[in-house]
C-alpha cells in the first residue's frame, strides 16, 4: 500500500507544472487566484490577478491564451505599488525538468484601471521590465531558483514610469520539448497594479503585441536546452 501510494505521488510530482500562488506588493500580502478553488467557492474571492485555468501551459504562439493564460477573465482589484519598488511573486514549486527563462511584461491600461480592458491580439501596448534565460552554457536556468523552496521571483517597478493603473504579464518558457515547434510551453500569468510616485514616462517605442512577440521560428523558441549551447533572448525592449 505504501508503495503504491508513494508511486502516486511520484506521478502527480512529475505531472504537476505551476502558477503564481501569491504574491508581496507594497509591502502587502495578495493571495493570486486559485484555479483549484476559487471556481468552486459560492462567492470567489476578489483578486489582483486574472483567472487562470490551471497549472498546465499554453503551446500556441499565434493564441490570445499568450497573453495571460488561457480562459483568462478580468481581475476586479489593483495594488498599489510605488514606481521604483519591488514584487516579490512566489510560485508553486517548479518542476526540475522544466527549465527555462522567466521573463515579465507590463501594459499601461485606461486611466479609468485594467479591471475592465484587455488588450486586443493586435494591440502593441507591452514592454519588458525584466528577463532572465540561462547562465552561459550551465544548467543554470532563470527558473532554477523557483525549484527549490522558496520560489521567490523578484522584479522592480521601473522608478520613471507615470503613475497610473498597469497590467503586469509574467511567465516562465519551458524548453525541456522545445527542440522543435510546438514544444515550448508557456505559463503567463496577469496581474493589476495601481502605480503611484513621481515618474514621467509612459513607453512609446519597442511595445509588442501578445501574441505577436513570439514567432514559431525564433531561436529562443526553438531551442535544445540539453546542449551546452547560448540561449539566444528575444531582442524586445
Amino acid at each position: 500500500m505504501k508503495t503504491f501510494a508513494t508511486l502516486l505521488a511520484s506521478v502527480g510530482l512529475v505531472a504537476a507544472h505551476g502558477y503564481v500562488d501569491n504574491a508581496t506588493i507594497g509591502g502587502q500580502f495578495y493571495q493570486f487566484y486559485q484555479p483549484y478553488q476559487d471556481p468552486y467557492m459560492g462567492t470567489a474571492p476578489e483578486r489582483i490577478s486574472r483567472k487562470i485555468p490551471g497549472n498546465g501551459p499554453v503551446e500556441d504562439l499565434t493564441s490570445l491564451a499568450i497573453q495571460c493564460n488561457a480562459d483568462s477573465a478580468l481581475a476586479k482589484l489593483h495594488a498599489p505599488a510605488a514606481a521604483g519598488s519591488t514584487v516579490t511573486l512566489r510560485w508553486t514549486l517548479w518542476p526540475e525538468s522544466h527549465m527555462g527563462p522567466v521573463i515579465t511584461y507590463m501594459a499601461r491600461c485606461p486611466d479609468a484601471g485594467c479591471q475592465n480592458w484587455t488588450p486586443s491580439a493586435s494591440d502593441a501596448v507591452w514592454f519588458k521590465v525584466k528577463e532572465g534565460g540561462r547562465t552561459g552554457t550551465s544548467n543554470v536556468w532563470a527558473d532554477t531558483a523557483l525549484m527549490t523552496a522558496p520560489a521567490n521571483y523578484v522584479y522592480t517597478i521601473p522608478s520613471c514610469l507615470k503613475p497610473g493603473y498597469y497590467l503586469v504579464r509574467h511567465e516562465i518558457i519551458a524548453l525541456h520539448a522545445a527542440y522543435t515547434y510546438p514544444g515550448a510551453q508557456f505559463y503567463p500569468g496577469c496581474h493589476q497594479l495601481q502605480v503611484t510616485g513621481s515618474g514621467t514616462k509612459t513607453p512609446s517605442s519597442g511595445l509588442v503585441s501578445f501574441p505577436g512577440a513570439y514567432k514559431s521560428t525564433d531561436p529562443g523558441i526553438v531551442y535544445d536546452a540539453y546542449k551546452g549551447e547560448f540561449f539566444l533572448s528575444w531582442e524586445v525592449e
